[in-house]
C-alpha cells in the first residue's frame, strides 16, 4: 500500500499475493524480500486486481467477508464519515457502508479502485496513499484498514496518518493477518508457506505468492501492534481473534 513520500522502496500488501511483474521466478530475491520500487509495486497491484475477490474466498473458505462485517460494525454508527484505506476491490468499504457509515475508499490501485467503483458506484473511491493521507486532520469519525497495514513500507507512520485524519474520540478498526500460537500452527505453516505459494503458480505472475508468509512473518504479534497502536494515540485498545489465531481485529479510539 502506499510509497514513501521520497520515493523508496517499499513493502507489498496483501493485495499482491499472486501476482509479480517482471518475475524471473519463484526465488525472485526481491519478491522473498517483500521490497520492491513504487513503480513495481503498482504494476503488481494492478495486476491482481482481476483475481484478487477469487483468491481471497479460496485462501480464507470465503470466511474474509464475515470478517470484513464483524470490522465495520465494530467502529463505524449510522452517520459516521468513514476513511477505508487500502480498501483494494472494496469489499470492507461496502461493509462500513451498509453498517451506516458515509465512506471514503482509498488504494494505491487504480486497476483495484476500478473494481470498488463497479461494486458501489455511490461511495466515494480516489487513488492515494495510506504513509501520506490526502486529508485535512480531523476530517472523519472512523477508519478501517483490512488486510493492508500489515504490508505498509512504515506502520507507525500509516497509524499516525490515520490518527490524524480522525476527529478525537474517531475509531479504528485495523483487520490483519498474524501467526497462530496454538494447535492450527502446523496447519498454518503448511497452508501459508507451502499451498499458497503453490496456488501462485497458476496464476500470471504467481511467484509474488512467495512474499505472503514472508511478510507475515515480519510483521508484529497482536500485542506488538497493539502497542503500536497506543504509542499513535489510540486508547481503549483491544484484539479479538478468529480462526484459531489466524486473523486478528484490533480497535480503538482517538485520544
Amino acid at each position: 500500500m502506499g510509497t514513501h513520500g521520497d520515493g523508496a522502496p517499499e513493502r507489498l500488501t496483501e493485495r499482491e499475493w499472486p501476482m509479480g511483474t517482471h518475475v524471473s521466478g519463484p526465488r525472485d530475491a526481491a519478491i522473498e524480500s517483500g521490497t520492491l520500487p513504487p513503480e513495481r509495486v503498482r504494476a503488481m497491484f494492478d495486476r491482481i486486481a482481476p483475481v484478487y475477490d477469487v483468491m481471497n474466498r479460496v485462501m480464507t473458505a470465503g470466511l474474509d467477508q464475515r470478517w470484513r462485517k464483524i470490522t465495520a460494525r465494530a467502529v463505524v454508527r449510522p452517520g459516521d464519515e468513514v476513511l477505508d484505506g487500502a480498501c483494494g476491490t472494496g469489499d470492507l468499504a461496502v461493509a462500513c457502508a451498509q453498517a451506516g457509515g458515509l465512506v471514503t475508499g482509498l488504494d494505491f490501485s487504480e486497476r483495484m479502485l476500478e473494481r470498488a467503483r463497479r461494486k458501489a458506484p455511490a461511495l466515494t473511491w480516489m487513488q492515494g496513499d495510506l504513509l501520506d493521507l490526502p486529508f485535512p486532520e480531523a476530517s472523519f469519525d472512523a477508519a478501517t484498514v483490512g488486510f493492508g497495514i500489515r504490508n505498509v513500507a512504515d506502520v507507525e507512520r500509516s497509524l499516525a496518518e490515520l490518527a490524524r485524519v480522525l476527529r478525537p474520540g474517531g475509531r479504528v478498526a485495523i483487520l490483519e493477518i498474524t501467526r497462530p500460537q496454538g494447535p492450527l500452527r502446523i496447519f498454518y505453516s503448511l497452508w501459508f508457506d507451502r499451498l499458497v505459494p503453490l496456488l501462485g503458480k497458476v496464476l500470471p505472475g504467481g511467484a509474488a505468492y512467495a512474499y505472503l508468509p514472508a511478510s507475515v512473518k515480519r510483521f508484529p504479534d497482536t500485542d506488538a501492534l497493539a502497542e503500536l497502536l497506543r504509542s499513535a494515540g489510540f486508547e481503549g485498545v483491544t484484539v479479538r481473534t478468529f480462526a484459531g489465531g489466524i486473523v486478528a481485529l484490533h480497535t480503538g479510539s482517538r485520544l
